[in-house]
């Protein structure tokens, strides 16, 4: 295939066409992550006879855990940088970095969930708790399907596929992560560092 046809062409924003796509995705991500956090927001206090909020939050475990997501930011701009210098090695080794940080993520999630479970707190127990396991839960859908782009990227780096001129989509995907670690402050603010009610 010749260099033209492989050539991205930059949309009237000055920017190719796929990470115009990301962007629009991203934005219509916005709306969706504002109604559940609105949701949230508003059911928050409906605990009724379950267990309320700041009965059960475990804010020291839960800081940890997003900050090794959080991190993960880091490990991500770092992959995208080794592969705009052509240094494949550090690349591969910051996606799994990243992939790694995001899966011990998802395993404090799954951790916090069953603890939640086993104190009484399950997904129809209340207003509250529907509203808390849907957000948290769609975050944690989509730090997971992350996952997979990362996994998915590694590999097509050691088929020998990801090189210095495919760096854009190693951006793209960037753009993805950084995004659903920004929408997880804004979750982390609202759940857990604004006063909770107790039962």
């Amino acid at each position: 295939m010749s260099e033209a046809a492989t050539t991205e062409h930059p949309t009237n924003t000055g920017i190719s066409h796929n990470k115009l796509a990301m962007w629009v995705f991203l934005g219509s991500e916005c709306l969706l992550f504002g109604a559940l956090i609105s949701t949230y927001l508003l059911y928050r206090n409906e605990f009724h006879t379950g267990p309320a909020p700041g009965d059960i939050f475990d804010i020291p475990f839960t800081s940890v855990s997003s900050f090794v997501l959080l991190m993960s930011s880091l490990t991500m701009v770092l992959a995208l940088s080794a592969l705009k210098r052509g240094d494949i090695r550090n690349n591969r080794l910051w996606l799994l970095t990243t992939a790694l940080l995001g899966a011990l993520f998802i395993g404090g999630q799954v951790y916090e969930f069953t603890s939640f479970v086993r104190e009484g707190l399950g997904f129809t127990t209340s207003p509250f708790s529907s509203a808390f396991f849907t957000l948290t839960g769609f975050h944690g859908i989509h730090v997971s399907l992350g996952i997979v782009m990362l996994m998915s990227l590694l590999i097509s780096s050691l088929r020998g596929n990801l090189k210095e001129k495919n760096s854009e989509t190693v951006e793209i995907v960037g753009l993805y992560w950084h995004f659903v670690d920004v929408v997880w402050i804004f979750i982390f603010t609202v759940i857990y560092l604004v006063p909770n009610p107790t039962s």
